[in-house]
């Protein structure tokens, strides 16, 4: 029979076996078995930083650091869902999943996940702030820990969202006005002077502001398809669920009335910068038709030079034909200078007068 131990892809637990049968000592059969571990497994880990609050809002974890699997265990997460709420994958699109005891809310700068009696908040693992000195931990302890009947009958689900939509709302609501400051002050200075530098600062302020409005209709995406899916909106009561009394499909007046009161507020800072977006369309415009015109004026000015420079060529002509070393029999003619130059002269503004006819005629055609 074969040694368990000989095989190069020999796992832990048949190492463990053989040496015990073996009658090794215990801690070096536990270095074998963890040598025999792949370390790649335990390397490429990525840990996430989560802090804890209880349905009265009181801190249980700060800052602990999880491995994605120990979180899946111990949330019944599956891993394509913590993908979700992981801040380590680039251009996450906002979400808010709704789960049989939970739900997943990755909105803005929040990432949480909601029980009916707990609170966990992701925390990226390279912020140096600490996550419970937020504004926004302040304000969802205050609500947590409101009893019933001053939260007018909202469960403590529907407090932590409130809490995560408020914050989400004011951070969108301030960079709408940093934005549109700066942006209305830049196109008041370009409409009383076209300035390069100031056309460079608008087109960086135009792709911020494409940037913030695809933000921001992705986060009102969210919330219209919560109020499309009866089902999800049911499934948002995990204290009702959790107690036994799931509510029905078509049952969800409470939450769909908080969706919709958070989804005008960001449909109406949506409009705002709708209005900043056309004010600086039209301002390009405006400067396109101003640089156009200028344009104009430039080539218009070339034009009357090249009629000008045809108008004195046409009339050299002349002058050429009596350079010519030939007889012309106004060699001794006390008038023939006077002649020929009259003529040089006219020939020259008739040319130019033609050409200048012809530019008006055009000019009164376009317009």
């Amino acid at each position: 029979m074969p040694n368990s131990r000989g095989g190069g892809g020999g796992s832990g637990p048949a190492v463990i076996l053989a040496d015990l049968n073996d009658g090794a000592d215990p801690a070096t059969t536990l270095q074998k078995s963890l040598a025999a571990v792949p370390h790649h497994a335990i390397k490429n880990e990525i840990k996430l930083r989560v802090t804890e609050l209880d349905a009265m809002g009181r801190t249980k974890i700060t800052a602990g650091e999880f491995l994605k699997s120990d979180l899946c265990q111990q949330y019944g997460l599956h891993a394509r869902d913590l993908r979700k709420i992981d801040g380590g994958f680039s251009n996450q699109m906002p979400v808010v999943l709704v789960r049989p005891e939970l739900i997943l809310v990755n909105l803005g700068h929040i990432r949480a996940l909601i029980k009916s009696d707990l609170v966990v908040l992701f925390d990226s693992s390279d912020s140096k702030d600490r996550i419970e000195d937020s504004p926004f931990v302040k304000d969802l302890q205050d609500k947590l820990k409101m009893s019933t009947v001053d939260a007018e009958g909202q469960p403590m689900e529907f407090r932590a969202l409130e809490a995560i939509f408020i914050s989400v709302v004011a951070s969108l609501h301030a960079d709408m006005e940093i934005l549109v400051h700066f942006v209305t002050k830049l196109l008041a200075h370009l409409e009383d002077e076209i300035d390069q530098h100031k056309l460079k600062e608008l087109l960086q302020y135009t792709k911020k502001v494409s940037r913030f409005e695809s933000r921001i209709l992705l986060i009102r995406g969210v919330f219209d398809d919560l109020l499309s899916t009866d089902e999800d909106l049911a499934g948002m009561y995990l204290t009702e669920k959790r107690k036994g009394h799931p509510r029905l499909t078509d049952s969800h007046d409470e939450v769909e009335i908080l969706l919709e009161a958070y989804m005008k507020q960001v449909e109406e800072i949506a409009n705002v910068v709708a209005l900043v977006k056309h004010s600086i369309q039209s301002t390009e415009d405006f400067v396109n038709v101003f640089l156009g015109a200028k344009r104009n004026q430039l080539l218009l000015f070339e034009l009357r030079i090249a009629m000008g420079t045809l108008g004195i060529s046409s009339g050299t002509i002349i002058a050429g034909f009596y350079g010519m070393n030939l007889i012309n029999y106004l060699e001794h003619n006390p008038y023939g200078f006077w002649v020929v130059s009259g003529v040089a002269v006219a020939l020259s503004g008739s040319v130019f007068g033609t050409c200048a006819r012809k530019l008006r005629i055009l000019a009164k055609g376009t317009t």
